[in-house]
């Protein structure tokens, strides 16, 4: 596989949504009737990359998904800066550990998005922290989600 458009991205099953960063990789996923997305963990990045990509198999697998969806950080105007080429570059990454589906959805303000979610939770500054990431992976992954329903 590849990084695919919508038409080849598969049509059914659960998904992980990642919103990576350069700390960290925000995981979300959905259920395989795909109607929520949920939150499930920040992944912290080290040095080495092999051990991000260990745990995301890790929750791929345990989650039994079938295709990742990738928060796509485009500038306001569309355009794309060193933040996108980064997470292509991430992709690219994954597709040499493993040979799976993904998708680049639009992010612009998911992390902003899941930031006033959490303030009108009233969660705490510490864990709003903890959990912007996860947050934000979910919010791209339920735009994604959108997105594929209306098959656009």
């Amino acid at each position: 596989m590849s990084v695919v458009d919508i038409a080849e991205f598969p049509s059914n099953g659960p998904l992980l949504g990642l919103d990576p960063g350069t700390k960290t990789v925000g995981v979300a996923s959905c259920d395989a009737m795909r109607m929520i997305a949920s939150p499930v963990e920040t992944i912290p990045k080290g040095r080495k990359l092999t051990p991000v990509l260990e745990r995301l198999f890790h929750l791929y697998d345990d989650r039994r998904a079938v295709g990742l969806v990738l928060g796509l950080p485009l500038n306001m105007d569309g355009s794309e800066g060193p933040r996108a080429q980064s997470v292509r570059a991430f992709a690219w990454n994954i597709l040499k550990h493993r040979d799976v589906p993904i998708l680049l959805q639009d992010e612009r303000l998911s992390t902003a998005e899941a930031e006033w979610v959490m303030l009108d939770a009233d969660l705490s500054r510490k864990k709003r922290a903890e959990r912007i990431d996860a947050s934000a992976a979910a919010i791209i992954l339920k735009s994604a989600l959108e997105r594929l329903e209306r098959g656009a």
